[in-house]
């Protein structure tokens, strides 16, 4: 995976749907889905360790324009680079 920046800010939808119809840059709408969070390391937490488990198939993660499904969030939370201490039960974890 590319160099992935985990300090910039990002926001979570709950469908890639939401994501592509809902862009950043358009301040007039309130933002669909789960929020914006100031660091994408912060939403990956979320994403991981508190939203149900039912909800994280359909979740997406938007960062620089860029979205992520649930897999490339999971692999985003797992790797070496994750700067934020992460929850021992979910480690490893699949969905």
């Amino acid at each position: 995976m590319a160099e992935f920046d985990y300090l910039t800010t990002a926001q979570l939808f709950s469908t890639r749907n939401e994501a592509e119809q809902s862009p950043v840059r358009s301040r007039r709408r309130k933002p669909a889905g789960f929020g914006r969070f100031a660091r994408a390391a912060e939403a990956i937490r979320f994403a991981i360790e508190e939203l149900p488990r039912d909800l994280l198939p359909e979740t997406c993660l938007e960062v620089d324009e860029k979205i992520f499904d649930r897999d490339e969030i999971r692999r985003l939370y797992e790797s070496d680079n994750y700067p934020l201490t992460r929850c021992a039960s979910n480690v490893g974890k699949r969905v």
